[in-house]
């Protein structure tokens, strides 16, 4: 059975960190680009930043970069978002996503959630 799984959400004050987790199993985590979207409410869901999967290319969105970093760790079958200088515009749903070569299969998690506030 497939499954992702994030975690590390919670409440953090603006200009604070947090970093995210997403646990993948039940597919080859190695041949899979990685990514994290976000969905605020009353907002369309947005990348914010993909990984490819041997971690050797980054992407992110204009408002994250300098600000978030995507790794992972094949060994572990896990990607981490490491969320730096925190705004309230951050606060969101977080979901982390599987992509198979060509697109052929896709998976999603069920996303944590993000709050920024003081």
């Amino acid at each position: 059975q497939v499954q992702l799984v994030e975690s590390g959400g919670g409440l953090v004050q603006p200009g604070g960190s947090l970093r995210l987790s997403c646990a993948a199993s039940g597919f080859a985590f190695n041949t899979y680009a990685m990514s994290w979207y976000r969905q605020a409410p009353g907002k369309e869901r947005e990348l914010v930043a993909t990984i490819t999967r041997g971690g050797t290319s980054t992407s992110y969105a204009a408002s994250m970069k300098g600000r978030f970093t995507i790794s992972r760790d094949n060994a572990k079958n896990t990607v981490y978002l490491q969320m730096n200088s925190l705004k309230p515009e951050d606060t969101a749903v977080y979901y982390c996503n599987a992509r198979s070569p060509f697109g052929k299969y896709e998976y999603w998690g069920q996303g944590t959630q993000v709050t920024v506030s003081s």
